[in-house]
């Protein structure tokens, strides 16, 4: 939701944000020198100084703590997962070494005993270091404040983007009834074309390719100066880089989900989780592979067909695109070059992609009958 706050409200609502992230900052040295990261324990411990020293509220403080505890747990996931490298890299020696700093204008949660919404006046009550603030304006689609109204559950998130503030709220939407799908649109995913669907329709990415060589090449550029400026600028352009490709896969993502909606069908997609660590590229190819948006396509496709009770499925991502559809014959020799298919056994010819996707909707066919089928007595 769009924040419209008067000037005042605005710096009470800048001021509470340095302030909370003041203190997080401070809870989490402390965490951090005496190895407390479980809630309770640290919160006896910083809980009086957040009061009196970064003037917060009770539950403000106890929110604060909560970040806190929550990002050490993340890091520690991560840590775990492998995602920061091994022991021995600096990133990963640099992420223990020291403890976690909020940025001043981090987001802050609020709970319901920290800010309360007027749905009907379309403004928010919010606590603030300068006292309650009352009457904050919000702005949003009828959509958004129907969703808002039956749905919203829990914490809202403060944020501030580019000088224009936000609140992130939390709704917990019900899930529609899964339909029995008549078929399957198998989606096949790739660099060249971002998606392509066994019906045969084709998503380039040529567009969005040549979008991030432009990107790629300013990058350089800027980097080129070493200037506080051109550092700025580079974040700037790396936001506006990653907005463009989530814009190019809701789009995708929404038109393949509309289509297997109004036909009956289910969706289902390669299973490529671990592709990069399965695949050795060039080192051409790597900052091309690196930056392609695979998995927010699949994730993007996942989420909007649960929202439409449209069946989703990943399936076996192995030899989709050298397995003739029609035959069954296997060969890397089936797939001459990048665009074009033709078995070596019956002679069956097309597009490499939409060839790709059949075989993944082929796939979700049997999965399907496999994971519906009823278990059998004991």
């Amino acid at each position: 939701m769009k924040l419209l706050p008067t000037p005042e409200q605005a710096s009470a609502l800048e001021a509470t944000l340095y302030a909370c992230n003041r203190a997080a900052t401070y809870a989490s040295q402390v965490a951090f020198a005496k190895d407390l990261k479980d809630r309770n324990g640290l919160q006896r411990e910083v809980y009086a100084d957040l009061k009196t020293t970064f003037y917060l509220s009770a539950q403000p403080a106890v929110r604060a703590v909560k970040k806190v505890v929550d990002a050490y747990a993340a890091l520690k996931a991560n840590l775990k997962a492998g995602n920061l490298g091994p022991s021995t890299s600096p990133r990963h020696r640099k992420a223990v070494s020291a403890p976690i700093v909020f940025r001043p204008e981090a987001a802050q949660p609020f709970d319901d005993r920290c800010l309360s919404w007027q749905y009907d006046a379309g403004t928010v009550s919010a606590w603030t270091v300068s006292g309650r603030m009352k009457g904050i304006r919000f702005t949003c689609s009828p959509d958004q404040l129907e969703t808002l109204v039956m749905y919203r559950k829990g914490e809202s998130d403060l944020v501030r983007r580019g000088g224009t503030w936000f609140l992130i709220a939390t709704c917990d939407l019900p899930d529609p009834q899964v339909h029995e799908p008549v078929d399957w649109v198998g989606v096949d995913r790739g660099v060249v074309n971002l998606a392509t669907t066994s019906d045969g329709v084709n998503y380039q990415g040529r567009r969005l390719s040549r979008y991030r060589r432009w990107q790629a090449r300013k990058r350089a550029e800027l980097q080129a100066r070493s200037t506080r400026s051109a550092t700025r600028r580079l974040s700037r352009r790396a936001q506006k880089e990653k907005r463009h490709a989530t814009q190019v896969n809701h789009a995708i993502s929404k038109e393949i989900v509309s289509v297997a909606q109004r036909t009956g069908r289910g969706i289902a997609v390669e299973d490529l989780g671990g592709l990069r660590e399965r695949v050795r590229l060039r080192r051409d190819q790597r900052g091309t592979l690196s930056s392609w948006p695979f998995h927010q396509l699949g994730q993007h496709l996942a989420y909007k067909a649960r929202r439409a009770g449209v069946p989703f499925l990943e399936v076996d991502a192995a030899y989709t695109s050298q397995r003739c559809p029609r035959c069954g014959h296997t060969e890397r020799a089936n797939r001459p070059d990048r665009d074009n298919f033709q078995c070596r056994r019956c002679g069956l010819a097309g597009p490499a992609d939409v060839v790709a996707g059949v075989n993944v909707r082929d796939r979700a066919r049997s999965a399907w009958v496999f994971v519906t089928a009823p278990a059998p007595s004991p």
